[in-house]
């Protein structure tokens, strides 16, 4: 097939604010597919996956000027994506295995995330190394210089100290302020350093997903594919049934863990991370991280992470997860029990499995470099490269470096179709509800439906502007629902408004997709029983508006 190089659109060049919306619905999904089937000309690039790696490139690719189609078999952030630990890695890890290449990439993606991409995303995390008598003294020391290290790091990357503040050694007092579980039997303090932590990861994925509909973006979720190859693929979709033959310039397997099952050239090694969710009372409630050393190791820890809705996640591991690959993994017994071991040795009252509220895992789309090593010790790398079969495989890599991984994948995809490139420009793109975005706040006006009630502006909670930050005030103000301001149940800090606008602004197609991606009530049963008649009120009512 001949290439066709185009211009870049100058809707979406450097200087142009989006014109196209950023509200994703289900209204919005019908109007776009059926532009697409009457499309005549082949888009420029076909991206396959629904993942922060799919979403950041077709966010990339859109804000190029390129016409871009993202097809997701399930929802975004459905696989990897929404199972990490919710950090924004500075790059330690990586010097201790020797990749620096890799360290110092992370350190200047979390800088970027933090200070310009999304700033109302991440926030800057304490994390404790506690000098309680499990943890060694070679330990301590390794551990003293490895945040030393990490403090060089975000030095290189420029991240200023107001941002992430240097580590410094902490009595105990101190450390009991912040961690008050801690086993006061042998506390001589520790050491205390700062990394990114999301408010969410699932939301990185919606608000990226949604800032590259502002920028022209066709997103597409519920969107099997099959079938594909250098230049078309066939996409199913899975609500109104029915298939349809896409012609694409590039077509681009940014699938994850599922990337062989569309290249069967593509080896992946999974490795499986489990995470315990735990109520933030049975820790004291802490206000920084526990970071625990694994036993005997000087690199590889046990973190107990504060979280949004009041809860702790105490993770992970790292487990060679071999066969098919599940939709949704399941964590094992082995790996529940040595979690909650291994931080219990740093605790007053050690945890059982009575404090375990729920728990989750996610596969690691790790390459298989043929070796029979630790998956522990596989390079973090991302790997793109055209396959056999014309396909751009964007491979490997983590959520930090989303970004650099779609630069390098779009950049690729521009020389193999010969596409005029005007070059990356995600570095000072700032996503939707980013302070600086120029993607301005979602309308929630529904075409054919009644306008939102006016409501007087009223200060957010401080819950709902960490989740929706320049958007906060406007998901109450503009919503449909009665009673916006209300909790969705006691105990949840969760507002009725932001249930409406997952479903008239993000995407959510149905009760999973706002429980288990847009608020996370899912990762605990007993909040998804006590929430579930609420939220599917709201979603029927919101997807009646839409038509």
């Amino acid at each position: 097939m001949a290439r066709t190089r185009r211009a870049p659109s100058p809707l979406n060049s450097r200087t142009t604010a989006p014109a196209h919306s950023s509200a994703l619905n289900a209204a919005r999904r019908s109007r776009e597919l059926d532009a697409l089937a009457a499309r005549t000309e082949p888009v420029d690039l076909l991206v396959i996956g629904g993942g922060v790696t799919g979403a950041g490139f077709a966010l990339d690719a859109a804000s190029r000027g390129l016409s871009v189609v993202l097809a997701e078999a399930h929802d975004l952030a459905f696989g990897t994506s929404r199972w990490s630990s919710k950090l924004v890695h500075g790059g330690l890890r990586y010097l201790a295995t020797g990749d620096v290449a890799v360290a110092r990439e992370s350190a200047v993606e979390r800088h970027l995330l933090m200070t310009r991409v999304a700033p109302h995303l991440v926030r800057s995390l304490p994390q404790l190394l506690p000098f309680v008598p499990s943890v060694s003294a070679k330990q301590r020391v390794f551990g003293g210089v490895g945040m030393g290290l990490g403090d060089g790091l975000r030095m290189l990357a420029r991240t200023p100290a107001s941002v992430l503040a240097h580590p410094r050694r902490i009595g105990r007092d101190e450390a009991l302020r912040l961690a008050p579980a801690l086993r006061r039997e042998g506390l001589r303090g520790g050491v205390l350093a700062h990394d990114g932590q999301l408010v969410d990861d699932a939301r990185l994925v919606v608000a990226l997903a949604r800032t590259a509909a502002a920028h022209g973006a066709t997103v597409l979720t519920r969107m099997r594919v099959t079938n594909a190859g250098a230049d078309e693929a066939t996409l199913t979709d899975a609500l109104g049934g029915g298939s349809l033959r896409v012609r694409a310039r590039v077509v681009v397997n940014a699938a994850g863990v599922w990337a062989g099952e569309l290249d069967p050239g593509i080896r992946m090694r999974p490795s499986r991370g489990t995470h315990l969710v735990l109520d933030a009372a049975a820790l004291g409630h802490p206000s920084a991280a526990l970071t625990v050393p694994h036993p005997g190791s000087i690199s590889r820890f046990v973190f107990a992470l504060p979280q949004q809705l009041g809860r702790v996640v105490v993770g992970l591991t790292d487990e060679d997860a071999p066969g098919p690959v599940p939709d949704v993994p399941e964590p094992q017994d082995a790996e529940i029990d040595f979690l909650l071991r291994t931080v219990s040795s740093a605790l007053e009252r050690p945890l059982g499995r009575g404090d375990v509220l729920g728990a989750f895992a996610g596969l690691r789309p790790l390459i298989d470099t043929g070796g029979d090593g630790a998956t522990a010790d596989i390079s973090r790398r991302h790997h793109v490269a055209v396959s056999g079969s014309g396909v751009v495989n964007v491979l490997g890599g983590k959520l930090t470096t989303y970004r650099a991984m779609a630069r390098d994948a779009v950049d690729l995809a521009c020389r193999h179709a010969g596409l005029v490139d005007p070059g990356c420009r995600t570095a000072e793109l700032a996503l939707v509800g980013a302070p600086a975005s120029a993607v301005p706040v979602a309308s929630l006006g529904v075409p054919g439906g009644e306008q939102p009630r006016a409501r007087a502006p009223h200060e957010s909670p401080a819950w709902l502007t960490a989740r929706f930050g320049a958007e906060a005030s406007a998901v109450l103000e503009r919503a449909h629902c009665d009673r916006p301001a209300d909790r969705i149940a006691p105990g949840l800090d969760i507002t009725r408004a932001e249930i409406e606008f997952a479903v008239l602004a993000e995407g959510a197609l149905d009760v999973d997709d706002v429980l288990d991606r847009r608020t996370r009530i899912g990762l605990v049963a007993a909040d998804r029983e006590r929430a579930n008649a609420a939220v599917a009120e709201i979603v029927e009512a919101a997807m009646a508006r839409l038509g």
